[in-house]
């Protein structure tokens, strides 16, 4: 589908910078946080640094594996796919697709700098029972 205005990001669409290709997807940008994710000053920061282009984003997912059970999995991404859930702050995106948001819905997306590594992690996830020291990896909740 072609279209040529940027207004119809809000109607739902991912709008390419180059006006040529258009993907649906969810934009979420008016809900509350235990409903989506909260995305930190420090992560803006460093997402406005690596994302020279409108295009890319940080897509976030949630997969099995880790210390703990489930491990976060941070990428570049510039293509937006249908079941994807976006999230926009100052002018950066972060892409979760349906599944791995229902692992961290309420969660906080930031960016992290220590001595020995930078990364980007998420914290106060409200689905996390356990997390392994690195961060990288949790368990969830079972009611």
């Amino acid at each position: 589908m072609l279209l040529n205005t940027r207004k119809v990001l809000r109607l739902g669409y991912c709008v390419s910078r180059s006006n040529l290709y258009r993907r649906y997807a969810k934009e979420t940008p008016n809900i509350a946080p235990s409903d989506g994710i909260n995305i930190s000053d420090s992560c803006v920061e460093k997402l406005k640094q690596l994302c020279d282009s409108n295009d890319k984003f940080l897509r976030l997912c949630v997969e099995s594996g880790g210390c703990s059970g489930f491990q976060y999995k941070f990428d570049l991404d510039d293509k937006v796919l249908e079941d994807d859930r976006i999230f926009e702050r100052n002018g950066v995106k972060v892409v979760i697709d349906e599944t791995s948001l229902d692992y961290i819905k309420g969660s906080t997306v930031d960016y992290h700098t220590e001595l020995i590594r930078s990364a980007f992690r998420v914290i106060q996830n409200p689905n996390a029972d356990l997390g392994c020291s690195c961060g990288a990896s949790f368990s969830i909740k079972i009611d």
